[in-house]
């Protein structure tokens, strides 16, 4: 099953750091947030992704072109007249991985039906490129896989910043819509696996996933919730990037579910 990651987006929020580069390349621990999201669905044995580029997009390619000279020591040779590169202790991780420049301005959904060549007619996992968590991708799965609906995505108690799901007992969603004054705070950090069909309701570039797509997905009975109960934090500002470093520099990142 390959995983879908958007990372196109601008950033505007930690604009601090992306007007260098897109916010999935900002770094924790020398890493790209980008980086550590890959390695939680890797630990679970999903290592196949697309990613779903935009603003800066070369940078995302380029990364992926020399990763090795991210990963590894390298020796530059130059006596004798010559130039010569040598790796060593490479260090590589078993992904395969295509990025793809799916437009400047493009919206969210748009984003993932351009990618649809590249997912197949097969499920695939979704998420955004700018946040962490130590959910359990294996139970995920195994929950969509159980339920049989068109789409799963996982609701977090994360206070009332985000679009909020009306939940019902069985964890059917029975609506997605933007926050009220009353509403609850169970919203969505992405992390969803989708049927194919899925990105049917996906119109084009202007279109939104967390609108009219997901909306749409609820209307139906389509779309269920994974409530996951540990850690997880999205880096939309430096403030945010800041508590998730020094949580990684003290060894204690949560995230971390990786040897």
């Amino acid at each position: 099953m390959k995983t879908v990651i958007l990372a196109g987006g601008f950033g505007t929020r930690i604009s601090e750091e992306s007007q260098f580069k897109p916010k999935p390349m900002v770094e924790l621990g020398g890493m790209p947030i980008l980086w550590h999201i890959m390695k939680l669905y890797s630990h679970y044995g999903f290592n196949e992704f697309v990613i779903c580029a935009g603003y800066k997009q070369h940078v995302i390619k380029e990364y992926f072109a020399d990763y090795f000279l991210h990963t590894s020591d390298i020796t530059y040779d130059f006596t004798n007249g010559k130039s010569e590169m040598i790796v060593h202790h490479t260090a590589s991780e078993p992904w395969k991985v295509t990025v793809v420049d799916t437009g400047l301005d493009t919206q969210t959904g748009g984003r993932v039906k351009r990618v649809r060549d590249y997912i197949g007619n097969e499920p695939f996992m979704l998420t955004y490129g700018d946040g962490v968590s130590n959910i359990d991708i294996g139970a995920l799965v195994k929950f969509h896989k159980a339920h049989g609906k068109l789409i799963t995505m996982s609701a977090y108690n994360a206070g009332q910043r985000f679009g909020v799901l009306d939940i019902g007992d069985d964890g059917k969603v029975n609506e997605f819509r933007e926050k009220t004054q009353g509403d609850g705070n169970m919203i969505n950090i992405g992390f969803m696996v989708c049927q194919p069909e899925f990105i049917n309701l996906i119109e084009g570039d202007s279109t939104v996933l967390e609108k009219a797509p997901l909306e749409t997905a609820a209307h139906m009975g389509q779309l269920m919730a994974y409530k996951h109960e540990g850690f997880w934090q999205c880096m939309d500002t430096v403030r945010e990037k800041e508590q998730l470093e020094k949580m990684w520099v003290s060894g204690q990142a949560p995230w971390k579910v990786w040897d």
